[in-house]
């Protein structure tokens, strides 16, 4: 991978997107980037180009299956489909990139997928979490938002938009959507994993979420025995970065260099 890479990484049976900004993995700390339920790898605009700027941090940014450039799925997804993605995919993906430390940055089911990784999996690779409106157990405004979002993807230009996204936008909409309204999906809870992560965590939550309350971020303050930091933006959705995004970044870009700082890899050590 050079400077500014992109292409396809083979995991598995799957042929994976990607992008990589900045130093390599193996010159400087990577913040690897997962994006939300209907993203990808462009989904995420230039954030990731200033997350490094601000960083001086590598930035590795892919789509999962389904999503943006990459393989598609069988639909039905799996109802546990984040739980694979953390367990099964996740590390396959960071041993090909040479990734040696950094953070895991995650947005939505990202987030999810990230904090189901670091208690799960004990990787002394990772050394911090930062969770973008994560989601860790079902909520009934979760579920009132996605029909209401299934609805407009139905009724209006949503799918066109999404189409710039992904080369296969049925299945990444589907994949998503009618796996959270499954009703054996009531039974989602992945907050047990919370009390096996052992890095520091930083929580952004837009106050005015349509897809989770402020209990999700409240379950992470009560569960984790690591060191919690919360950004709390009032007035805003489900995407921070996208609606207040000096704000998001500042905050990421700060817990990422004090994470860095302590092992010798902040700002005022990079090259």
């Amino acid at each position: 991978m050079t400077p500014d890479d992109q292409g396809h990484l083979a995991i598995g049976d799957a042929s994976l997107e990607y992008r990589m900004i900045g130093p390599r993995p193996d010159a400087a700390p990577t913040i690897v980037m997962l994006h939300e339920g209907l993203g990808s790898v462009t989904t995420w605009g230039d954030f990731p180009e200033r997350l490094a700027q601000c960083t001086k941090a590598g930035v590795f940014v892919y789509s999962r299956s389904g999503y943006g450039k990459s393989s598609t799925i069988t639909l039905p997804r799996p109802l546990d489909y984040m739980q694979r993605e953390a367990t099964d995919v996740l590390p396959k993906l960071l041993d090909a990139i040479g990734f040696r430390r950094g953070i895991l940055l995650g947005h939505s089911d990202g987030a999810t997928i990230a904090a189901y990784y670091a208690g799960s999996v004990q990787d002394h690779r990772v050394r911090g979490l930062a969770l973008m409106a994560p989601h860790f157990f079902m909520e009934a405004n979760n579920i009132a938002a996605i029909k209401k979002t299934r609805e407009t993807y139905a009724t209006t230009d949503l799918r066109a938009r999404l189409a710039r996204h992904h080369a296969d936008v049925d299945a990444a909409f589907r994949g998503w959507s009618e796996a959270w309204l499954d009703p054996g999906f009531a039974a989602f809870d992945t907050t047990d994993a919370l009390a096996y992560i052992r890095v520091p965590v930083l929580v952004v939550q837009g106050a005015a979420d349509p897809y989770g309350t402020l209990a999700q971020v409240r379950v992470v303050e009560e569960e984790c025995y690591c060191p919690v930091e919360t950004l709390l933006l009032p007035g805003v959705g489900h995407a921070p970065h996208r609606e207040k995004p000096g704000e998001t970044l500042g905050a990421i870009a700060a817990f990422t260099d004090r994470i860095f700082r302590v092992h010798g890899e902040g700002i005022e050590n990079a090259a």
